[in-house]
């Protein structure tokens, strides 16, 4: 039997603390938010499977809300969504093939359906060149602390539940609202780390708002819902604290060079050093 935290149809928030339900953006199956010893949350896949089908070191199991990666002993437990992600090219495990299968079958079905569009696929030379020019997850610093964003900063969404009960569809940076500045800074390590791979790097500084503005984009909310707080929220915000060792890979030491329109229609340019 599934066992899952449930919201109630009639209450005005449908935000979840653990279990929160979601798709995964690459493949677009659903998945299960939860926290875990870690700073971040992990996804789970929905359903609870037979510990004899799942590889003792891919079993997880979820206790008080928290996600635990080892087996509980008992005859069921949960997976990491990464490990049969059908969009992911690392082979899931000989026992997991078949289920894997099934969600690449279900990823086929969404998009035949229209009700899921996969990321554009590029060829190898665009897409370094679009990690350079456009970082997919950049670094953004807001309150004196650097979080890393799980889309580009045009594409950050608010998180608030609209009155058709739906995530609302803007984006936390409105063309009418002060943008940050892209910086080239530090890229400074906690005590006792070993030495970063770069001296500097491209920053999504948020620093120069006012602070009302900033705790705007921390909540994660268009301008509009951050007016009105009685607003609840669809989902958490997106922000991972970010760690220089941990997130190497998102590290550019370049400026981007990607525009966006502004306040007059008219597109801003980012100023490469």
């Amino acid at each position: 039997m599934r066992r899952a935290l449930r919201v109630n149809s009639g209450g005005s928030s449908r935000l979840m603390r653990c279990g929160q339900h979601s798709r995964c953006r690459e493949c677009g199956n659903r998945i299960e938010w939860y926290h875990h010893s870690g700073p971040q949350m992990v996804r789970l896949h929905p359903r609870e499977l037979p510990a004899a089908r799942v590889p003792a070191d891919c079993r997880w199991h979820v206790s008080s809300g928290i996600a635990h990666p080892a087996g509980d002993g008992s005859s069921w437990c949960r997976i990491p969504h990464a490990l049969l992600c059908p969009a992911r090219e690392a082979p899931a495990a000989a026992e997991l093939e078949a289920l894997r299968r099934a969600l690449a079958v279900n990823t086929r079905r969404l998009i035949d359906a229209g009700t899921f569009l996969p990321p554009a696929a590029r060829p190898e030379g665009a897409a370094a060149q679009q990690a350079v020019c456009r970082p997919a997850r950049p670094v953004v610093q807001l309150l004196y602390v650097r979080y890393l964003a799980a889309s580009p900063v045009e594409e950050i969404q608010c998180v608030a539940l609209t009155r058709r009960r739906v995530r609302c569809t803007r984006p936390v940076l409105a063309p009418h609202t002060p943008p940050g500045t892209w910086t080239l800074m530090p890229a400074t390590s906690a005590t006792g780390q070993l030495a970063l791979p770069a001296d500097v790097m491209a920053v999504y500084n948020l620093g120069a708002l006012s602070y009302a503005e900033q705790l705007r984009w921390r909540a994660q909310r268009c301008p509009p819902h951050a007016a009105t707080p009685t607003a609840p929220d669809l989902t958490v915000p997106d922000w991972e604290p970010f760690d220089p060792l941990l997130h190497r890979e998102h590290i550019h030491t370049r400026l981007p060079t990607h525009s966006r329109p502004g306040p007059s229609g008219r597109v801003r340019k980012a100023v490469r050093p």
